[in-house]
């Protein structure tokens, strides 16, 4: 995972920061230590696939996974998404077959999302401490949006 910064295409300079929250379907807990590797595996390999999408940080928390995304003007925040869960869904269904006995109807990730912009100065490093720490009980965390 990397840092922001700038990124310059022939047509446009861009720093676009999204701070994006996936639940699994059913709010099911199925993200274990095992799931989360196997996710930020599946998270590289997406960065590999498609040049202009760079995780910044990836943070589970059992039922919903915090993602800190780059991009660039090429991809909206919806087709992020898109590609997002439908790679590591058919991936982790492979990789770690016992998810898939949690869920039933054969969807991985919720029909909800949430999606925020993130400044590139003001409060990314607030985000990123949060997206970084999901899953831990530490009670400064609790309320990390009322700093924002």
């Amino acid at each position: 995972m990397s840092e922001s910064e700038y990124l310059y295409l022939s047509h446009n300079v861009s720093n676009l920061v999204y701070h994006l929250v996936l639940p699994a379907k059913y709010r099911r807990i199925i993200f274990d230590n095992t799931v989360e590797k196997h996710l930020r595996q599946i998270c590289l390999e997406i960065e590999k696939r498609y040049d202009y999408i760079t995780f910044l940080e990836i943070g589970t928390d059992k039922d919903h996974v915090h993602f800190l995304i780059q991009s660039t003007p090429n991809y909206t925040p919806s087709k992020i998404v898109q590609i997002i869960q439908s790679i590591t869904a058919r991936q982790i269904y492979v990789e770690c077959p016992q998810v898939k006995k949690k869920l039933w109807g054969g969807q991985f990730w919720s029909d909800r999302y949430f999606v925020s912009t993130v400044g590139k100065n003001q409060n990314k490093s607030v985000i990123k401490e949060y997206v970084k720490n999901q899953g831990k009980q530490v009670a400064e965390y609790e309320q990390i949006y009322l700093k924002l």
